[in-house]
């Protein structure tokens, strides 16, 4: 295993573990930029609190990994990402939503490029229709 992998392994245990954002802040580069369904996050502090609001919403969230990858200094994950939504919300608008207390379980992919023991450059790809579909958050079809 690569520092990529080992790295990328530790993000995950630190944002399902009972969201460990000490740790999150330490795995990021001071000037990394992470690409989310929610826009782009430059800076580990902006980068954190991305996560806070993801581990606020979900706190009890959990990964099943499918596949995972290393290639070079990239390690990417492919996966779902489930928990239960007991926290507000904050939408990219900046709109908080209230807790709506349903099970989610989301499909995604994340890719994280990682230089001297930090990610510098990080991804993430879900369907947002179906994280707020399963949140009971869109009008019926």
């Amino acid at each position: 295993m690569g520092e990529a992998r080992e790295v990328m392994d530790r993000l995950t245990r630190a944002v399902t573990t009972r969201a460990d954002l000490n740790t999150v802040a330490e795995l990021f580069a001071e000037d990394a930029v992470a690409v989310t369904p929610d826009g782009e996050f430059h800076g580990r502090d902006d980068i954190v609190g991305w996560w806070r609001q993801m581990t606020e919403a979900m706190p009890d969230a959990a990964y099943e990994p499918e596949h995972g990858y290393e290639a070079g200094d990239t390690a990417i994950d492919e996966g779902f990402y489930r928990g239960r939504n007991t926290g507000p919300l904050q939408l990219p608008t900046g709109q908080t939503l209230p807790a709506t207390d349903k099970e989610v379980r989301i499909h995604g992919v994340d890719m994280a490029t990682v230089e001297d023991g930090r990610i510098v450059s990080y991804r993430v790809y879900y369907d947002q229709m179906e994280f707020l579909g399963q949140l009971g958050l869109l009008p019926p079809a």
